[in-house]
């Protein structure tokens, strides 16, 4: 019988949980899924979250087939990774960055939510494990500090994702990123971090630090020419190589483009292939959101626009009666009696085909 996720992949670190900060051991790790989960929120038309709505109201069909669905409209215990890019661009904000701990502890923490964080530059180190004490929280949030160059953030990712794998499966498992949108030196790929959070249903929303701020008042940076041209970009098929074509697949800083494409090519293809903004990737394809900051106000509404809406999701959860159908699977869900709303969740998942 068909497992619903790829197989069993070696996509992964361990954590060293230390009171200090120390640097993750990378260690492969094996999983598999079989439950998918959409997070899903509903809007009015001026963006307000739609509450009150109860689990017969919806509906969801995977690959267009209606499925047998749960929903859950009562509050569900978080488990957070915060993963903050601690590098030499980061500098100028890590000050902003230091104070944010107060913020977790009604909006994301709640009666029985814990928070983990972790920083990447060239390295990956854990300032604080789990922990539902804001205090030890605010302790380790201080303990940031600017470092090289490098900006580990795929890296990052598959390491929180592994931390969260370990959390029970009734617990919400959710990763922000505090960082730029692009990734400097990660060993990884995006196409394993993007198993990973499929794997462990792990919801990522970001704050993106504005490369303004690295740009403007960060140390000088030899410049970092594309690696590759449009032309070599990969493009679903029919599409010609175009600069126009190569942004909308991408997405870029003023036009998120449609990201299932790339997507799909991430995981047909066996090749490494280039994404100027992972954060994208990651975001959309697990039903989160971006947000972006340059003051210290913007970064605080951030973090609480996003306990909002972590607080006003619907939880929707499945077994899809169509596992054996290899490729992308697309998930639509819809509120029919509630014609006027806005619906967002995941696009889709993968599924490995049969050998």
């Amino acid at each position: 019988m068909a497992m619903l996720m790829i197989r069993t992949l070696a996509a992964g670190l361990i954590a060293l949980g230390m009171a200090a900060p120390q640097e993750v051991v990378q260690q492969p790790f094996r999983s598999t899924v079989n439950v998918v989960v959409a997070p899903t929120v509903v809007t009015d038309h001026d963006g307000n979250f739609v509450n009150g709505l109860q689990p017969q109201q919806f509906r969801l069909s995977d690959n267009g087939k209606p499925q047998n669905i749960k929903v859950d409209i009562t509050w569900v215990p978080i488990s957070l990774v915060v993963a903050v890019q601690a590098n030499s661009t980061a500098e100028p904000v890590l000050a902003k960055i230091q104070k944010i701990a107060p913020l977790f502890k009604d909006l994301v923490l709640g009666d029985q939510g814990e928070v983990a964080l972790i920083c990447f530059d060239h390295r990956i180190q854990m300032l604080q494990d789990f922990t539902g004490d804001t205090g030890k929280l605010d302790a380790a949030f201080k303990k940031l500090k600017a470092g090289s160059s490098s900006s580990r953030m795929v890296d990052a990712v598959v390491e929180a994702t592994n931390m969260l794998r370990h959390k029970p499966p009734e617990r919400r498992r959710i990763l922000l990123l505090i960082s730029e949108t692009r990734d400097i030196g990660s060993s990884g790929k995006v196409r394993e971090a993007l198993t990973g959070l499929q794997f462990e249903n792990v919801n990522v929303y970001s704050v993106n630090i504005n490369r303004v701020i690295g740009t403007l008042l960060g140390k000088p940076q030899p410049p970092r020419p594309d690696s590759i041209p449009y032309t070599a970009r990969p493009l679903p098929a029919g599409i010609p190589p175009t600069p126009e074509a190569a942004a909308q697949v991408s997405g870029n800083a003023t036009n998120s483009g449609n990201v299932v494409p790339l997507i799909v090519e991430i995981f047909k293809d066996v090749r490494a292939i280039f994404v100027d903004n992972p954060v994208e990737v990651f975001t959309k394809w697990t039903g989160g959101k971006e947000h972006s900051f340059l003051t210290e106000r913007e970064l605080e509404r951030s973090i609480l626009s996003i306990g909002n809406e972590l607080h006003s999701e619907y939880l929707i959860t499945y077994t899809p009666n169509n596992k054996e159908e290899g490729g992308y699977h697309e998930i639509s869900v819809s509120v029919p009696d509630q014609a006027k709303v806005k619906v967002r969740t995941r696009p889709g998942y993968w599924v490995a085909s049969k050998f």
